[in-house]
């Protein structure tokens, strides 16, 4: 098969011999490829990387001499990055790209073998953008390592996954690692309005809506990609009714999924997190991974989220379910780490962990009745026995006399008086006898009756 060109990535998939340098976007392309910046003053968003002085702008100024792996979420410009890095020099370089889910090792050859062909015959360099290169074996990886080692290529590689777990660290060590972030609503905002007015976008052929350009900011959720898309979309059902006007009726049509009405700021966004917990809290999966949903599709932050899952597995499940909690938190991991789309999976997963768990509120119960007493003054002298004896003098003023080992009886319990005075006695966790907790409320039950067994 011949080289292909995919103008909606603006990639090449090689099975062949190797392309010539990417053309600039034609006026059918898609909107986001027609906007792509083509300069560094263009470039929307990643002010910690294109600062004055800070690295990236450097690398690009300076004709970029070093490989690169740029890390973020989609649609925050990776491509675009690749492209100026190659222009870097005056557009002296040779740009090729390929997509790790299409190319393969011999693929990574013939780019290879072309760039040491254009070295010794014109002294040009190759500049060799890779997508998703966390998708590339690690032998795939290794094929790459002696072309970075001599910069017969300079690499420019871009992942949704931190580098750190998908990358081989000899290919890591020789890259300069840039991680982009996912657009803010207002860059997003400043692509819709510049793409409604450029030459090459809409031309002012239309005018955005107000409250249609806040649908398109909230479905992109930074995903400059996304919000182009959605926008061209739009347009292109407006300009066959002969309205000037993108209104959000006609982003709803455009779009796959109905501009949620979810403020993100406002009651909507309460009501709607409300209804999440309360719905797994009432152990109703379905209700749950509903709301899920509308936070997900308005944009909501997925860590926001997660943060919401770990206090809900202690709240209202506590050791009911002792996995709760670790499922909850394995899910905040994979959204810090992973991030959308992909981590809505192990957001549903938790959220139906959650839902489908036998449920306790013992635990929060146990903390807060504790916490109440201590405030009202119920705290006590810290029993002499139980106190730190390490210091010199601490013996003869009574600390941890008396102290007895639970590790030198048999059941490693024994009898000894562990709260203050005032406090001998007090029940702050009651279990339930809902799912795992059954059996923590008989051991917890047997464990009171021997510690409290004054010998």
């Amino acid at each position: 098969m011949d080289a292909v060109s995919t103008e909606a990535d603006g990639l090449f998939e090689l099975d062949g011999p190797p392309p010539t340098v990417v053309e600039p976007a034609r006026a059918t392309a898609p909107l986001a490829v027609r906007m792509r910046p083509r300069t560094l003053d263009e470039v929307v968003g990643q002010g910690h990387l294109l600062a004055p002085g800070a690295p990236l702008r450097r690398l690009v100024e300076g004709g970029a001499a070093a490989s690169v792996l740029l890390y973020g979420p989609p649609g925050t410009g990776k491509t675009t990055v690749a492209r100026l890095l190659a222009s870097g020099s005056g557009g002296e370089r040779h740009f090729v790209a390929l997509s790790a889910l299409s190319s393969g090792v011999k693929e990574l050859r013939a780019v290879i073998d072309d760039a040491r062909r254009r070295r010794d015959r014109s002294e040009q360099q190759t500049v060799l953008f890779i997508d998703e290169v966390h998708r590339f074996s690690k032998t795939q990886q290794d094929a790459l390592l002696g072309a970075v080692e001599d910069r017969l290529v300079l690499l420019v590689a871009a992942t949704t996954e931190n580098p750190s777990f998908s990358v081989v660290s000899p290919l890591l060590s020789r890259s300069l690692v840039l991680q982009l972030q996912a657009l803010t609503d207002d860059d997003v905002r400043a692509l819709l309005r510049r793409a409604v007015t450029d030459q090459r976008g809409l031309a002012g052929a239309m005018e955005l809506a107000g409250d249609a350009e806040d649908v398109l900011v909230r479905l992109a959720v930074g995903d400059a990609r996304r919000a182009l898309t959605a926008l061209e979309a739009a347009a292109d059902g407006v300009l066959g009714t002969g309205c000037g006007v993108i209104d959000v009726p006609a982003v709803e049509r455009a779009v796959t999924e109905a501009a949620v009405r979810y403020d993100r700021q406002g009651d909507q966004h309460y009501d709607v997190i409300s209804a999440f917990i309360k719905s797994i809290r009432g152990s109703d999966p379905d209700a749950a991974l509903h709301y899920l949903a509308r936070m997900l599709v308005a944009g909501e932050d997925p860590r926001f989220i997660a943060r919401r899952l770990m206090v809900h597995a202690s709240e209202d499940v506590g050791l009911a379910d002792p996995t709760a909690l670790q499922a909850a938190t394995s899910a905040a991991q994979i959204v810090a780490l992973v991030g959308l789309p992909e981590c809505r999976l192990a957001l549903a997963q938790a959220t139906l962990h959650l839902a489908t768990a036998p449920k306790s509120n013992a635990v929060i119960v146990a903390i807060d009745e504790a916490m109440a007493d201590v405030r009202a003054g119920a705290v006590g002298a810290v029993p002499a026995h139980l106190r730190d004896g390490h210091y010199a003098g601490a013996t003869a003023l009574g600390n941890a006399v008396g102290y007895r080992y639970p590790h030198d009886v048999r059941d490693g319990v024994l009898a000894q008086q562990y709260p203050p005075d005032a406090l001998v006695g007090k029940d702050y966790y009651r279990p339930t006898t809902h799912g795992a907790e059954r059996t923590v409320a008989d051991r917890v039950a047997r464990l009171r009756r021997a510690v409290r067994e004054h010998p």
